[in-house]
């Protein structure tokens, strides 16, 4: 029995040494969870603006301030893995190319400015008009709102025909370049993993696209079940046509990274390389469960069918999209957590017991529930988002909930 921190590594099998644990814990496991989501809802979005499919009009401006409010939270993971979180801004001044997880400051950096420029050209005739709202009302709380929108204007006042058109040429550009960002920004993260020699559940060229591909699935699912709860919340009805429309891409990705996911096991499978003595028993074995259980048949193939039914309906779409999230999050753990299950001589294996809860600083930000709290934090960002820019507009109901 190895302790470390407070947490203790179970050694299963002979051959692991006392300094060897798993470094990486639950929160690198909700990092790229997040990042992904982000990717994914921006894709929702980008559906819309920049390939015009109508049907999502009225979750475009929803999945943008979802994709805002997830990207806010997805560096917290790290900041609080670290022991010096005040460090991290040193590597804007220091810069280290060289290090991939160092350059995922700039990524994010570059991500943030293009998502909240585009944000404002979509927003921006809206912010015109409630700033010219809120001048004519009296009152503290309007002159502060006044005072808000006329700062979020930036001086600029038009919205005449020629003004929409240029920002609406402006964000249509932005969510073109906005795309390859976002799936930098989460491809990246795969390659971190990817680019590790020397854990060969980790070194393979296909984690990248997969980490991508499953990005999209939970983005979308994201997208699905929080549209359901705000239109739930706000007393609304819920738009057939772009529910069964998400539904439809989701489906889609879905199949996708199933058989990518399916073909990286198999070519590893295939090979049968030394390393396959020691994989097989991740795969097959202590994480058979997670694995084929949770990532596979509760994650993608009963949402697939699912969502593939006739008929589809608000109940039906939202249980799907739990199920996905759970199964995207279930990989994200295989994937950190099984790679590190493992010795690095290959001959042990180690298992990992996560905290729920402790009166210890180090162990409570590494625990269960500060991961509940990042994934909670998303949310409330949101609706201080819809507070400011509503995330809907209703001008009519047309399609109704079944």
């Amino acid at each position: 029995m190895v302790e470390v921190h407070g947490f203790d590594w179970t050694i299963k099998q002979l051959y692991t040494y006392p300094n060897e644990y798993i470094y990486w814990s639950v929160l690198i496991v909700v990092y790229p969870y997040i990042t992904g989501l982000v990717a994914g809802a921006f894709v929702v979005s980008s559906l819309y603006h920049l390939f015009k499919k109508e049907a999502l009009k009225p979750v475009s401006r929803f999945a943008l301030l979802l994709s805002l409010a997830f990207l806010l939270v997805a560096p917290m993971p790290l900041l609080l893995h670290l022991q010096h979180p005040e460090r991290a801004f040193n590597i804007y001044w220091t810069p280290n190319t060289s290090s991939a997880m160092a350059m995922f400051g700039y990524v994010w950096l570059t991500y943030f400015i293009i998502l909240c420029l585009e944000i404002w050209f979509v927003y921006r005739a809206d912010i015109v008009r409630m700033a010219m709202e809120y001048k004519e009302k009296r009152g503290f709380f309007n002159r502060i709102k006044y005072y808000i929108y006329k700062a979020l204007t930036l001086g600029y006042y038009r919205i005449d025909e020629e003004a929409l058109k240029l920002d609406e040429k402006v964000g249509k550009f932005l969510s073109a370049i906005g795309i390859p960002a976002a799936c930098f920004l989460h491809g990246y993260v795969g390659f971190i993993f990817g680019s590790v020699k020397a854990n060969p559940l980790w070194n393979t060229p296909m984690m990248p696209v997969i980490f991508l591909v499953s990005a999209v699935v939970s983005g979308i699912a994201l997208t699905i079940f929080s549209y359901i709860i705000a239109m739930k919340i706000m007393k609304r009805d819920i738009d057939m046509v772009a529910l069964k429309t998400m539904s439809y891409y989701l489906v889609l990705f879905i199949l996708l990274d199933f058989a990518l996911e399916m073909l990286e096991i198999l070519n590893h499978a295939y090979k049968q390389t030394e390393d396959w003595v020691v994989l097989k028993n991740i795969v097959f074995g202590s994480f058979a469960f997670t694995i084929f259980g949770v990532q596979f048949l509760i994650g993608l193939v009963i949402p697939a069918i699912i969502l593939s039914l006739p008929g589809l309906t608000v109940r039906r779409a939202f249980f799907a999209s739990i199920l996905v999230l759970i199964g995207v999050l279930s990989m994200r753990w295989n994937v950190v957590v099984g790679g590190q299950s493992f010795s690095k001589s290959l001959y042990g294996y180690m298992v990992y017991d996560y905290p729920i809860f402790s009166t210890n600083i180090l162990i409570l930000k590494e625990s269960v529930t500060a991961v509940a709290f990042l994934l909670l934090l998303p949310f409330i960002f949101l609706i201080i988002f819809n507070k400011i820019l509503p995330a809907f507009e209703f001008k009519e109901e047309k399609h109704s909930t079944h």
